[in-house]
């Protein structure tokens, strides 16, 4: 007996009668009032995703490049810490 297992992936894609399929399952499981609160925060986690992704593909591109982007701000910082008796010590029986 052989059994034929129906594939995740439809080479076609989804067509109007899964889409539909799809929306009343989505009606049923969350409510009609909660669809659109629920597009609209996938929507906005969406663009945060995007904007961290462009962010870190500017900066992989810019340190291709030869640019110095963080490295401009750790040459400007300046520790305004108290130095406090325990870390010294801790310093100089490292060395």
């Amino acid at each position: 007996m052989v059994v034929e297992i129906a594939p995740l992936f439809i080479p076609g894609g989804m067509g109007p009668p899964e889409l539909a399929i799809i929306l009343i399952i989505a009606i049923l499981l969350f409510g009609a009032n909660k669809i659109p609160k629920l597009a609209r925060s996938t929507g906005e986690a969406m663009g945060e995703f995007q904007k961290g992704r462009e962010k870190v593909e500017s900066e992989l591109e810019e340190m291709r490049d030869g640019g110095q982007t963080g490295n401009q701000q750790d040459e400007d910082f300046v520790d305004t810490e108290p130095v406090t008796e325990e870390e010294s010590t801790r310093e100089t029986n490292e060395w």
